[in-house]
């Protein structure tokens, strides 16, 4: 081998390699938060003002990177993901600003809602905003906004901190190039199952 193939080796190993994090604790505790639903969430009492503590801490972790490039479409290396999500079920102390990177909090916080069972927004209210969308009163917010409170209060409250976090995305979207559509693109699917 030549010196610029060895050179390359080294290249690849470094970028196939997981960001650095503890390695998981086996712990006796393990609180199943993602995949869990909101109902279950909130009766073990991981839910503050509607929204799950988990989104809570990786938002917060995020509104301090919501000029990144790339924010929400670079995907976080899967096996940090994986790790950083056993060891926040596992209830160990997890400093998310010195221990994981923005690519992999924001990679976890889409897999969070993708794996909400039934999705955020049910599938009764679902058909009906369809309905509404179809019938082209895009002048009657009142109707969605009525709509969008027959779901269940905890449903509703996170759906109203995501789109509210969100927004604060799209708002810095010159630099993180994370415009209303392409945030659509990247949720709806998850909101909307």
């Amino acid at each position: 081998h030549n010196k610029a193939a060895v050179l390359v080796k080294k290249d690849m190993k470094k970028m196939v390699q997981a960001p650095v994090l503890r390695p998981r604790i086996v712990a006796a505790k393990h609180t199943k938060l993602f995949g869990a639903s909101l109902f279950e969430l909130q009766e073990k009492g991981l839910v503050q003002d509607g929204v799950p503590l988990v989104v809570q801490r990786m938002v917060e972790h995020l509104r301090k990177h919501l000029h990144q490039e790339g924010l929400f479409r670079v995907n976080g290396n899967v096996r940090a993901v994986e790790t950083l999500k056993q060891r926040l079920e596992s209830d160990e102390d997890v400093d998310l600003l010195s221990e994981s990177d923005t690519c992999t909090v924001a990679s976890l916080l889409k897999q969070y809602f993708r794996d909400l069972p039934a999705g955020l927004v049910d599938s009764a209210v679902q058909e009906a905003l369809i309905q509404h969308y179809q019938c082209g009163d895009d002048d009657s917010w009142s109707d969605m906004r009525d709509l969008l409170q027959q779901l269940p209060d905890v449903h509703h409250s996170l759906l109203r901190y995501l789109c509210h976090f969100l927004t604060l995305v799209e708002c810095n979207h010159k630099d993180n190039r994370m415009t209303a559509l392409n945030l659509a693109t990247v949720f709806g699917p998850s909101v909307f199952q």
